[in-house]
């Protein structure tokens, strides 16, 4: 394998974008975004296996010796796979649960062959990992800051076109409907972000041989935000609560968050984001 961090950022850099996109088709069925997505996985998958085949064609051996290179074959698999599924079955929701998993393996494959290969490039990788994660985490965070706002400006909305006072202000909030959609894109965006910035930390606790605390306050806080932000997915497009309900219920997650970013990050004995 090409020894090039950049180039193992770049790949990282299309897969996460792949990711995300198959992410917004999960939730929205957009099939110009899974087009994207797909086409973008597709530019993985072809570097991956000129990678595949200088192993084979030009070092006369197979990357499965290794644990290390078995991590490389079986992301290189489940691209496959995902592709396949996606272009030929319908069973789009299969297509995004394979490929967070080959994310996490193709991750790690980089990372611990990083390590080895160049040391000194493989501490930069691994440092940058954990930026990585922290930013993306926090930046997660920010787009579950903006529903938050957005569903408190749609509970104050509510309320004064219920009570029909405060007729002036109405129109600087905005349309109740649009208040719910902005609200319900910026979870969408959120999630993903926090599940790769999740998959980050776990590969950086793995590669750092950092001692991971699952049981950490941490840990268990980040977990619980992002289920409480699926949740609110799951109660909004299979359960089909929208409005008022969702906005009482975003406040609630917001409150999760609010309690992991402050209180669990001064009792915490892992790391900071």
């Amino acid at each position: 394998m090409t020894e090039s961090k950049w180039l193992y950022e770049i790949i990282l850099l299309i897969y996460g974008l792949s990711l995300f996109g198959y992410f917004i088709d999960f939730i929205q069925h957009n099939r110009r975004v899974n087009k994207i997505a797909f086409w973008l996985l597709s530019m993985v998958w072809v570097t991956q296996t000129v990678f595949l085949l200088i192993e084979v064609l030009f070092k006369a051996t197979f990357p499965v010796f290794t644990i290390q290179d078995s991590l490389f074959f079986y992301s290189w698999v489940l691209i496959t796979f995902s592709l396949v599924i996606d272009r030929f079955f319908p069973i789009h929701f299969i297509v995004f649960f394979t490929n967070v998993f080959g994310f996490f393996i193709l991750l790690l494959y980089i990372s611990t062959k990083a390590q080895v290969a160049m040391p000194q490039r493989g501490v930069e990788l691994v440092n940058e990992l954990l930026v990585t994660h922290i930013a993306l985490a926090i930046i997660s965070y920010g787009f579950f800051t903006i529903s938050f706002l957005l569903s408190m400006m749609y509970l104050i909305q509510y309320q004064l076109l219920k009570r029909k006072k405060g007729i002036k202000w109405m129109w600087r909030f905005g349309d109740l409907k649009l208040l719910d959609f902005y609200s319900f894109m910026a979870i969408t965006i959120g999630v993903p972000l926090l599940v790769i910035a999740i998959i980050l930390g776990l590969v950086w606790a793995k590669v750092a041989n950092a001692e991971f605390y699952w049981f950490d306050l941490k840990t268990i806080g980040s977990l619980l935000v992002l289920a409480a932000y699926i949740l609110s997915l799951f109660l909004r497009l299979i359960k089909g609560y929208q409005g008022k309900v969702i906005s009482i219920y975003n406040a609630a997650a917001f409150l999760i968050l609010l309690i992991n970013f402050f209180l669990s990050s001064v009792l915490s004995n892992f790391h900071f984001g």
